[in-house]
């Protein structure tokens, strides 16, 4: 095999095969190694040829390599097959965390980096198994991916460690040979134990949730009930005092470009007694990440989306404006927009009131950044898609999470429908209770019963409003249910059903990632 001799040769990572060149060595290595091979996973480097490979329902990671020890950190087993008459060494190991770690040191592709201001999508992956399905859909747009998303809540929810979802998205990357880099996103990150998980786990985006810490009662409070709570804010943290707010934002017009924004003393006190704190709060948890960091490069996200009240055009200036003076660097922005940005269904309210709001918040962006709008519950809201891909143009973060694990549904509903009859019935069972930390209006009975669907018509619950928003927000007891043998009731059958056909999940999330992605270019 000549191309293998050849391969093994290089020194530095190799050049991608073409597709019938990847083909037709997977097909040969197949052969010999008793594994399905991926072919656009095959890449050499450093005197060794890496591929992972399947037998059953387990996958492996394969390294072929001339010397006697393979360089790395790599587990496996050792053995030795005949290539082009030569005799090699052959390293089958696990996908597991010490490979995934080994896996990244030496093909880093395979490792998250920071994006900067490129326009960019958040593909959440709450099974674990989404990844390459995302890659397909990624690699006909011009969006940078992050493959590793969740958050603190979700990883509880669906009992995964932030190792285990940073090892998920570099094996998908692995096993489709994307090269062009993705990011890591540590997802609502609320507390500073939650920022040291992450940084220990690998992840190089921070999304830093301070809406526990949003006072929305400001919105309605009376003058004199907000002097007071101005005056109640945590000034030393803030390095400020009431005096400075009013020198600072009172009585002046800031330009942003086609306008410009201004507060009366009512707007200013609303503003820094609804934000003070949760500003204060995104202080504390930037400075601690940039120690924990220490040389690594990490990117930076403010979100304050899942709150109740929409922040105003004054209040997004205020907060990006006192990030600025406490010298926070950050990527990306996640105001409260107006409007309904429920779970996995497309966006409710008015679209040119939209628009126009979102017209002023971009020119914001620009005029403190500039740093990318993001947009949160961004999953299926596929009405405002074109109006953030022409308003915002490059400066535009879509974050999706739910919905990936609804398209594995999908998949599911077709491959063994008895399974998604029995999830549905459970969903029906669970919706009241778990809907309760989500903004979510599906009401079940509007949802058709397993019974009343056949085989065929299952599938169009994920396209009805009610059923998509009910299997959306009872993800976490599927995936964690257990019977009284303590055997998961749904995980372990839904998790074997996707990787039994994992081309029909993966067709299900490309169809559906690429209308996410297309409107953006």
């Amino acid at each position: 095999m000549p191309l293998i001799n050849q391969l093994l040769q290089s020194a530095q990572l190799a050049p991608p095969l073409s597709q019938s060149e990847a083909e037709a060595l997977a097909v040969d290595m197949g052969s010999i190694t008793d594994l399905f091979i991926y072919p656009r996973s095959i890449a050499a480097r450093s005197g060794a040829l890496f591929f992972l490979g399947r037998r059953d329902a387990a996958k492996y990671l394969g390294i072929v390599h001339t010397g006697a020890a393979l360089a790395g950190e790599f587990t496996g087993q050792a053995g030795e097959v005949t290539l082009g008459g030569e005799v090699m060494s052959l390293t089958l190991c696990p996908t597991d965390h010490t490979n995934a770690l080994a896996l990244r040191a030496a093909l880093p592709f395979t490792a998250p980096i920071t994006l900067g201001l490129r326009k960019s999508a958040g593909c959440g992956d709450r099974l674990g198994l989404a990844t390459p399905g995302h890659v397909r859909a990624v690699r006909k747009g011009s969006m940078a991916p992050i493959f590793a998303q969740q958050s603190i809540r979700e990883m509880i929810r669906t009992q995964r460690s932030p190792e285990q979802v940073l090892d998920a998205a570099s094996w998908g990357v692995f096993q489709e040979g994307w090269r062009e880099g993705f990011g890591a996103d540590a997802d609502h990150l609320k507390t500073l134990e939650d920022v040291d998980r992450c940084v220990a786990a690998g992840f190089v985006f921070y999304t830093v949730d301070p809406g526990d810490h949003v006072d929305n009662a400001a919105d309605t409070d009376d003058p004199i009930t907000l002097g007071r709570k101005v005056e109640a804010l945590p000034w030393n943290d803030l390095e400020s005092s009431p005096g400075d707010l009013y020198r600072t934002y009172l009585d002046q017009q800031f330009d942003v470009g086609d306008f410009a924004v201004s507060f009366s003393e009512e707007e200013l006190l609303r503003a820094a007694a609804k934000y003070g704190r949760s500003v204060a709060h995104t202080v504390r948890m930037y400075r601690h990440l940039a120690t924990q960091m220490g040389d690594r490069p990490f990117e930076l996200e403010m979100s304050v989306d899942e709150t109740e009240t929409p922040t105003t055009i004054a209040e997004h200036y205020f907060v990006a404006s006192e990030l600025k003076r406490l010298n926070v660097d950050w990527v990306s922005l996640a105001p409260r927009y107006i409007g309904r940005f429920e779970k996995g269904v497309d966006y409710i309210g008015d679209l040119a009131a939209f628009e126009a709001e979102f017209v002023r918040h971009a020119a914001v962006a620009r005029a403190l950044g500039p740093y990318k709008l993001s947009l949160h519950s961004g999953s299926d809201k596929f009405s405002i898609y074109p109006i953030f891909a022409r308003v915002a143009g490059e400066l535009v973060h879509l974050k999706t999470a739910g919905t990936s694990y609804l398209e594995a549904l999908r998949a599911v509903a077709g491959t063994q429908p008895g399974l998604f009859r029995e999830i549905l019935a459970f969903a029906f069972e669970r919706y009241d209770e778990d809907r309760a930390s989500y903004h979510v209006s599906a009401d079940p009975a509007k949802v058709p019963t397993p019974d009343q669907l056949s085989d065929q018509q299952l599938a169009s619950v994920l396209d009805d409003f009610n059923g998509r928003e009910m299997l959306h927000v009872t993800f976490g007891s599927v995936l964690t249910t257990q019977d009284v043998d303590g055997r998961y009731r749904f995980r372990d059958r839904l998790l074997a059903a996707l990787q039994a056909d994992e081309e029909a999940h993966y067709t299900a999330l490309e169809a559906h990632f690429d209308r996410h992605i297309r409107p953006f270019g």
